[in-house]
């Protein structure tokens, strides 16, 4: 709550920024990407399931970079950690990102140019695939630049990099070989193929290793941990 009102204060719509935000950009994306649809799927509906769930990640580890410089004072209460902070950060973002994801989602259906969720499950799945990586390397990325500014810079720059290596905006089938096996290597596209096979029917899980996207999930979730647990520290409250 008080991270929500240090952001979006009670000025203009208040806390109805924190949809509102992601919503347009959202849809701006989308009308950009209309045009004529390929390989059978509507080309707003494929930048919706795509771009909105890019905002969850790119917001998550974008406001992980300052986010224990800028909330020392509740680091005054022993109650509160930096696993705080940043689990509490990650949360807002997702609670945004995910409704402004089902609105827009909600028109293409109502507009007809997508039919309701095929896998209900299988979207679900994916959404917190993108939410357990974004959170990840939130800790990580909290951690590792407290007191290191150069690190905090590039911070932006690695998620703008992403976008092109997410499979925000195509999908892995799409990609030719050899390409396509490097780009495996990185588990986000894993992530989006499972989002869609949530959401469109004529999809599949072919190039999805979900014992991979776990693996390395796993892995940076305990990187962060560890990260957010030693910079305890270096923090130096006066």
């Amino acid at each position: 709550m008080r991270e929500l009102h240090t952001r979006y204060g009670r000025d203009n719509i208040g806390y109805l920024w924190l949809i509102a935000e992601p919503l347009m950009l959202g849809t701006i994306i989308s009308v950009l990407h209309s045009g004529s649809g390929e390989h059978g799927i509507n080309p707003v509906a494929f930048t919706v399931t795509g771009y909105c769930n890019f905002i969850m990640f790119r917001g998550i580890v974008n406001r992980a970079e300052g986010s224990v410089h800028n909330n020392l004072p509740l680091l005054y209460h022993r109650m509160v950690t930096v696993l705080d902070i940043t689990l509490g950060r990650a949360l807002l973002e997702a609670a945004g990102t995910i409704a402004a994801f089902t609105i827009l989602l909600t028109f293409c259906v109502a507009l007809d140019y997508t039919d309701p969720p095929a896998r209900p499950l299988y979207l679900f799945i994916g959404v917190g695939y993108i939410f357990w990586f974004s959170f990840a390397l939130s800790m990580i990325i909290a951690g590792e630049t407290h007191e290191r500014s150069f690190c905090e810079r590039l911070i932006h720059p690695f998620s703008y990099f992403m976008i092109p290596l997410s499979g925000a905006f195509y999908m892995v089938s799409w990609i030719p070989q050899p390409y396509r096996d490097y780009l495996l290597y990185n588990p986000f596209p894993h992530m989006f193929e499972v989002i869609r096979y949530g959401v469109f029917m004529d999809t599949n899980l072919e190039y999805v290793d979900f014992g991979y996207v776990n693996a390395v999930c796993a892995l940076l979730t305990l990187w962060g941990l560890t990260a957010v647990r030693t910079v305890k520290s270096r923090i130096h409250l006066s």
